[in-house]
């Protein structure tokens, strides 16, 4: 049976009124609230937000791009702590070019051909420190992840807030609609007694039209919300959505922001910014002492002369550090400067943020409350006041449909209330990314090997 036929059984004739009918919309809400929702014998699988950002987490390909950046800064970490390849040194000293000895390998005493080795010594902290540089470039892949998480976890908690508060307007203007079919027939009714005017009759079609054209506009929106939300789930976008979460608490207060700020995503970057930018100031400072190099080749000359065996160590001569490292250092000191002086700037605006975003949250709940304790029952009585002078011929029909569209206005009011609440309340709660979120195994595995 038909949610329509169900609403027709339920009206009584429009010439003698039922005493229930103040009930009917209480019925008719219940009706149309069991036809959304699926019958246990054919109900699906429900999404809860939960699941929808399991799901998001799951699928995301920006979160395998952080495990790729965290798997190549252990990779570069592990290579960074080796010495640099040596280099093998071929050639040919002293070749005669003219003469009767000219391009002769063997008859002047003095050609030689040389196979030699070179290996540059790089100092064991320099390398120490461009490891820890790596390292701290993995943290910062790390904290890249779970800022990419926290942010894909938000949103697609907003797109299902989205979605849901929408789907609970459309059964508000549903229920509107329903009952405004009834006023319709009783228009009708009263005027072909003789009791009412044409005036009602129109009126109240325009009415039944103009909150048609609103459900065509909810489901628009709901249609563009599925697809918000199928962008982060996929296919489970369809599924119908599970209870709404808990938006009265979240894990953040004004009170102790100033040290919970530290594990904001965003905070803990420019934290591992700073670290890298001081590390590398650690490894200018650390090219202030020169490298050395240490060759050994082997001579062969003609049969008739000796081989012969060189060594030689190569150290680079620093004669303007003034302008060449000093400089160097600087630069790295002044770049380390700037990420501190950003991650404090960030902290002070990310500060002023959420002590917002907390003040508008409470504000939402307070205010809901109103709307639910106070603003709600007094539509609802001003519908049925409206209603029952109506019946008793004290009223018009304009007052009743006055009061209807007031009362869907207050509803659809608190529930958007509740909509950007809730969008504030994911905002708050997702500033952290829920659960670990670690680097990938094979990253893990490839820093065990390095040690």
């Amino acid at each position: 049976m038909s949610i329509f036929s169900c609403v027709r059984r339920l009206r009584a004739p429009c010439s003698q009124p039922s005493r229930n009918d103040g009930r009917r919309g209480i019925v008719i809400i219940a009706l149309l609230a069991a036809a959304l929702l699926p019958s246990p014998a054919s109900a699906q699988a429900t999404l809860s937000l939960a699941d929808a950002q399991r799901i998001a987490v799951e699928r995301s390909r920006q979160l395998a791009a952080q495990d790729a950046a965290i798997v190549a800064s252990k990779e570069m970490a592990a290579a960074a702590g080796q010495l640099p390849d040596p280099v093998l040194k071929l050639g040919i000293d002293n070749l005669p070019i003219d003469g009767e000895d000219r391009y002769s390998l063997t008859r002047d005493f003095m050609t030689m051909r040389r196979i030699g080795v070179m290996q540059e010594f790089t100092r064991d902290d320099k390398r120490k420190l461009k490891v820890q540089r790596f390292d701290r470039e993995t943290e910062r892949a790390v904290t890249e992840k779970a800022v990419a998480v926290a942010a894909l976890q938000k949103d697609t908690a907003i797109a299902w807030l989205e979605r849901y508060y929408l789907e609970r307007m459309r059964v508000v203007v549903a229920a509107q609609a329903a009952e405004t079919n009834l006023e319709i027939e009783a228009a009708e009714g009263a005027y072909r007694a003789g009791r009412g005017t044409q005036v009602d009759l129109f009126t109240a079609r325009a009415s039944r039209i103009a909150l048609d054209d609103r459900l065509s506009e909810l489901d628009r929106r709901i249609r563009d919300a599925r697809t918000a939300l199928a962008r982060w789930v996929g296919a489970a976008a369809e599924a119908p959505l599970a209870g709404k979460p808990d938006f009265t608490k979240v894990g953040l207060t004004s009170h102790t922001l100033d040290q919970e700020i530290e594990r904001h995503p965003e905070i803990a970057l420019l934290a591992r910014q700073v670290a890298m930018a001081e590390t590398e100031a650690q490894i200018a400072k650390a090219n202030k002492q020169a490298d050395w190099s240490l060759e050994l080749a082997y001579q062969q000359r003609g049969p008739a002369f000796s081989n012969m065996v060189s060594v030689g160590v190569s150290i680079p001569l620093q004669l303007d550090q003034k302008n060449r490292q000093n400089r160097d250092l600087a630069s790295k000191l002044a770049l380390t400067e700037r990420a501190k002086a950003q991650q404090e700037e960030l902290v002070r605006a990310h500060i002023a943020e959420i002590r917002a975003m907390l003040n508008a949250w409470e504000n939402g709940h307070e205010r809901i409350a109103r709307y639910e304790r106070e603003l709600v029952p007094l539509a609802q009585d001003r519908t049925q006041a409206a209603l029952a002078a109506y019946r008793g011929a004290k009223g018009d029909l304009n007052s009743v449909l006055a009061a209807r569209r007031n009362e869907i206005e207050v509803r659809t009011q608190t529930l958007q209330l509740e909509m950007d609440t809730a969008r504030i309340w994911a905002q708050l709660n997702f500033l952290v990314p829920d659960g670990p979120h670690e680097m990938p195994a094979d990253a893990s595995a490839t820093s065990k090997e390095a040690k």
